[in-house]
């Protein structure tokens, strides 16, 4: 008679049985399990003596604690990247753990270790854990994602490190999901099925690898085969099992520009929508200003006060005053919409800004942060209104440096709504007729020049000061009343946006050093930084030799060399259009600014203290610098817990990048549905990039870019190092990057975004 085995039970390798043993005594960390309890558990056809043997490696490798009554638990308290000592704990090798080999065997694997990161996931299905506690990212195979999506935050188990080769080159590391911490998406579009008893979602994101159930009451009034919006409402996580949700929003007809946009809000995890309960609370506000609250404040109304804003804006941020003193000095104000006196900590409508985090700018719509009564409306610093403003006001002396600054709730009355163009024109010495005719164009003319000549003093004097002058090509469109792109163009940036983006700048530095300032000699006040590191000196290098190539050289030894070349390669470039490719893979080199308690200073800036501040309609990190500073004004003294701020931080900086990352999307969409209507056409343009199928052209104006693959010319091209170049095999015909060439567009698909392009000899 033979013994049954388990039923549904199997074998694990060794790896697998020490990874499966170390995931189950993680959910049970205050008790301790004998070896064949854990077999039951488990549900696993290994013995006894191998799940022991898997146990004892673990305790050799400081993962598992042994008991005196052979029992054994989980060691937490050395399952961290942090812990020195699981530095120092012997290397065990996973992959003789299923054999019982001596004791005393020696071995080269590093200990398991439990970490938290954000799932950065590839198109094949594999993804990449970023986090702050390892220098490199962790790899995950899809068959350990265990449900965790693009974004989502999670809990890692770090398989134990291997080595290869006769120097013991370590691999990079690789690990296996074991928690899903936090959601980065719970809505999901896709088409509708329904059955008599139930329905799914199939969903068109491919980075949702399940359907999602939806009960038939969940289904409101969606009908089979139609695209909707799904919420899901519970994850149901584990393996076998599907997340319940239910239908939010039905889209009606597929297809179409309106509905591609949607579905890039909603696959990057934006809702299209505010909440019914949001909504109330906002339209709620009275949009008259109580006297005694315009008694509270420092009124600038009678102070000439301007925006100067893109000509389609409808929330207007910011606006600047200006005057001249009795003393002959010149007094600006920096004035902000005062967002935080309508938008309360803890209610519904200041949740839902927290979950978004900011306003997503697609090519054609906005999807805002706060609903249109606040964001249109009682923030929005509209001309001929009094509106409530956070002000930073800053006095010059003659010598045009700012000698004193002072920050407080104001209130407004702005005399001029600018577009770029119309302040613009002023600076020309061309102003519309329109303009010109105002009763207070003099002022106005006046006051336009001045901000002006302020804000090139202190850009000069940035960029003296080791800022970089970053300014990357940016595609616009001109499109018609559905949607369709009929041009592409790219955005000019005269002084009038510069002037702009001075003051701003200018308020944001002087709030944090306000803050720094606040704290003195004593403890640190937490505040919400912006932060951009020192950039990676190898990445720099790389890039410098590819300048090279292209006949630009850099020196790059040391940041402050870096910043000169960087702002010589700019300059460079306006004068060679080639150069332009360059710019985009200088950004690349660059850290990403973030949010955060920890202040490293603003390398791309040039400046040891920034923050945000200054757009608090569509960013909710300056939400958090308002309340913080307003806080700590008039001598009081405010501190936040620092680690819940550094949590929102991190919140708000992962939400601008998926808001980014939407952005682009939609500008890749339009650049391939323009380019549809010009199939067949020919264009010039410049080899932006190479791969081992062939290389890439970029067009410019609408900046698209189009592959043409090698298998289409008349030679074996091979990729020679670096990719910079590719070079025929049988005519020793070289392409390398820079190159100007002549293509003729063949192919679009809009679903991928992809353009295809064949090479015209010209």
């Amino acid at each position: 008679m033979t013994k049954k085995k388990n039923k549904g039970g199997k074998k694990l390798t060794a790896k697998s049985l020490q990874i499966e043993l170390l995931k189950f005594l993680l959910t049970q960390p205050k008790k301790q399990f004998a070896p064949r309890q854990l077999t039951g558990f488990l549900n696993i056809e290994n013995n006894k003596d191998s799940v022991e043997y898997a146990l004892n490696q673990l305790v050799v490798a400081g993962s598992v604690k042994s008991y005196k009554d052979g029992r054994y638990g989980i060691a937490l308290e050395r399952l961290t990247v942090d812990e020195p000592a699981a530095e120092k704990m012997p290397k065990v090798s996973a992959k003789k753990a299923d054999k019982k080999a001596a004791p005393k065997q020696k071995t080269t694997a590093k200990p398991e270790k439990v970490i938290e990161g954000r799932v950065d996931m590839t198109r094949s299905g594999a993804a990449y854990i970023v986090t702050d506690s390892m220098e490199n990212d962790v790899y995950v195979a899809p068959r350990y994602l265990n449900s965790a999506l693009n974004g989502d935050i999670v809990r890692v188990l770090l398989f134990p490190t291997a080595y290869r080769g006769r120097k013991q080159k370590e691999r990079k590391p690789e690990g296996e999901v074991l928690q899903v911490l936090k959601r980065s998406n719970e809505f999901f579009i896709g088409t509708l099925r329904k059955s008599r008893k139930y329905a799914l979602l199939l969903p068109d994101n491919p980075n949702m690898p399940v359907d999602i159930y939806i009960p038939l009451e969940g289904c409101a009034d969606a009908k089979d085969g139609e695209k909707v919006v799904v919420r899901v409402t519970d994850w149901q996580e584990g393996k076998g099992r599907v997340p319940i949700g239910a239908v939010t929003q039905t889209l009606g007809a597929v297809g179409g520009n309106d509905f591609e946009m949607k579905k890039i809000l909603i696959n990057a995890g934006f809702e299209l929508i505010h909440s019914e309960e949001a909504l109330e609370q906002a339209n709620a506000i009275p949009e008259r200003i109580p006297e005694q609250e315009i008694a509270r404040r420092r009124d600038f109304r009678d102070i000439l006060t301007m925006t100067i804003d893109p000509e389609d804006a409808k929330d207007f941020d910011d606006a600047l005053s200006i005057r001249k003193l009795d003393d002959g000095r010149l007094e600006v104000g920096v004035h902000i919409a005062d967002v935080t006196h309508y938008l309360k900590p803890d209610t519904t409508l200041d949740q839902e800004a927290y979950r978004r985090s900011t306003s997503v700018y697609l090519v054609d719509r906005v999807n805002p942060m706060l609903p249109e009564k606040l964001s249109n409306n009682l923030c929005s610093l509209v001309p001929y209104q009094d509106r409530l403003t956070f002000s930073a006001v800053f006095v010059f002396d003659e010598k045009e440096k700012v000698v004193s600054r002072w920050f407080g709730k104001t209130v407004i009355h702005s005399a001029k709504r600018f577009s770029y163009e119309e302040a613009q024109s002023i600076l020309d010495g061309n102003p519309g007729e329109g303009t010109q005719q105002l009763r207070i164009y003099p002022q106005l003319d006046w006051a336009v020049k001045t901000l002006n000549r302020l804000a090139k003093n202190m850009r000069n004097e940035r960029f003296q000061q080791g800022a970089i002058g970053f300014e990357s090509e940016e595609v616009r469109f001109r499109l018609a009343e559905d949607g369709t792109p009929i041009e592409a163009y790219v955005k000019e940036r005269k002084d009038a946006h510069l002037l702009i983006e001075d003051f701003m700048l200018l308020a944001n530095k002087e709030v944090a050093l306000y803050i720094d300032r606040q704290a003195a000699a004593e403890r640190e006040i937490p505040f919400v930084y912006r932060v951009h590191d020192l950039p990676d000196m190898e990445k720099v290098a790389e890039f410098a030799r590819f300048a090279a190539e292209m006949g630009h050289h850099m020196k790059v030894s040391t940041p402050k060399q870096i910043a000169r070349s960087y702002n010589d390669l700019m300059s460079a470039s306006k004068k060679d259009p080639r150069l332009k490719l360059l710019e985009p893979l200088a950004i690349r080199t660059m850290a990403k600014a973030v949010y955060t308690t920890n202040n490293i200073g603003h390398y791309g800036l040039g400046f040891s203290h920034y923050a945000h501040f200054t757009s608090p309609i569509r960013r909710y990190a300056d939400v958090l610098v308002h309340r913080l500073l307003e806080r700590n004004l008039d001598g009081r003294v405010f501190r936040m817990d620092k680690a819940k701020l550094e949590e929102q931080c991190k919140h708000v900086s992962a939400q601008e990048k998926k808001a980014a990352d939407a952005e682009r999307e939609s500008i890749k969409y339009k650049q391939a549905e323009l380019l549809r209507r010009h199939l067949g056409e020919v264009f010039q343009g410049y080899v932006s990039g190479m791969i081992d199928r062939g290389f890439f052209v970029e067009l410019p104006g609408s900046l698209a870019e189009g592959l043409v693959e090698f298998r289409y010319l008349d030679d074996t091209y091979t990729l020679e190092e670096g990719n910079l170049r590719a070079r025929g095999r049988r005519y020793g015909k070289t392409i390398k990057m820079g190159d100007r060439v002549q293509v003729r567009v063949t192919a679009v698909d809009l679903a991928k975004r992809q353009i295809e392009m064949e090479l015209v000899e010209e």
